[in-house]
């Protein structure tokens, strides 16, 4: 009796780890699916008083919009990303010219890195914590809150008031993603994408995964 129940446990066990692995694997390799596929803005504010967060939404808009007009007609993220390390120059002079403008005279440090980013949301579109390519920004001391949004696809352009994000950017985001990462991001109504969701959080926040390069 006590060896049968020693076969048990043993075989609950080996269970319970190949589940973990599979799990972690499947987590694992979704998180840097997603990643591989999405480049994103980060703009941390000098401080966050009111001032300096009015200053960074913006920094924000200004160089969103440059963003915009040289990466509107972008198909991938390393198309996007080379565009703007092509005007890397160009993206700090804005913020620089913009800060000096509404008359502070903060500095400015850009970078293309990849980065920590928590879990958040774009419309309708959610994406992972996780480690993602981006374009940081930092202004003056850049202690205060952080701006996060995505470059490409395009999601900086979401609606904020409808919530929705444009068939235009989803179309692109689907073309970058296989049909089970693009129902984990967009299909919330789902009970087994929000679990999957969960589970890809779980193992991010418990830094069992990174997808950090």
């Amino acid at each position: 009796m006590k060896k049968n129940l020693k076969m048990v446990i043993i075989l609950t066990f080996l269970l319970f780890l190949y589940s973990s692995i599979c799990a972690i694997s499947y987590a694992q390799n979704i998180s840097s699916d997603i990643a591989n596929s999405v480049f994103r803005l980060h703009v941390i504010a000098n401080s966050d008083s009111k001032e300096d967060q009015d200053l960074k939404y913006i920094v924000r808009d200004n160089l969103l919009s440059y963003m915009n007009s040289i990466c509107k007609d972008c198909k991938s993220k390393q198309e996007a990303i080379s565009i703007v390390e092509e005007n890397k120059n160009k993206f700090e002079e804005i913020a620089t010219n913009t800060i000096k403008e509404n008359g502070y005279s903060y500095s400015v440090k850009i970078n293309i890195g990849n980065f920590e980013f928590p879990t958040k949301n774009y419309g309708d579109i959610s994406l992972p914590a996780g480690y993602y390519d981006a374009l940081r920004v930092e202004i003056g001391e850049a202690k205060g809150q952080n701006w996060w949004c995505v470059m490409f696809p395009p999601l900086c352009f979401v609606d904020i008031s409808s919530g929705i994000v444009p068939d235009e950017s989803k179309d692109v985001m689907k073309d970058n993603l296989t049909e089970e990462e693009f129902a984990l991001v967009s299909d919330s109504s789902n009970h087994k994408v929000q679990f999957k969701f969960k589970l890809l959080e779980f193992f991010t926040n418990t830094g069992l995964i990174t997808a950090k390069k």
